[in-house]
């Protein structure tokens, strides 16, 4: 369910952008780039899940986690 309401909110980030950047982007471009970042995005759920063991719905607060831990590593903070 995590990874599937994520689908919504990256299309809502597409939306978003073209209405910062002033124009459309034809269906192909967004169901090309969504099913690219969906695919990705599952296939790291899937190997983390894999990986230790775990549920999908806890593998992907793993990877979400990891993300925010690594920003936070880049950015300075620890």
């Amino acid at each position: 369910d995590i990874l599937a309401n994520s689908g919504g909110v990256t299309v809502s980030y597409f939306e978003w952008v073209q209405n910062k950047q002033g124009f459309k982007w034809s269906l192909d471009m967004v169901t090309e780039r969504a099913d690219r970042i969906m695919t990705e995005a599952f296939e790291k759920v899937y190997g983390v899940s894999q990986k230790y063991n775990i549920s999908l719905r806890i593998a992907a607060y793993v990877v979400a986690i990891d993300k925010v831990a690594q920003t936070y590593k880049y950015r300075g903070g620890y």
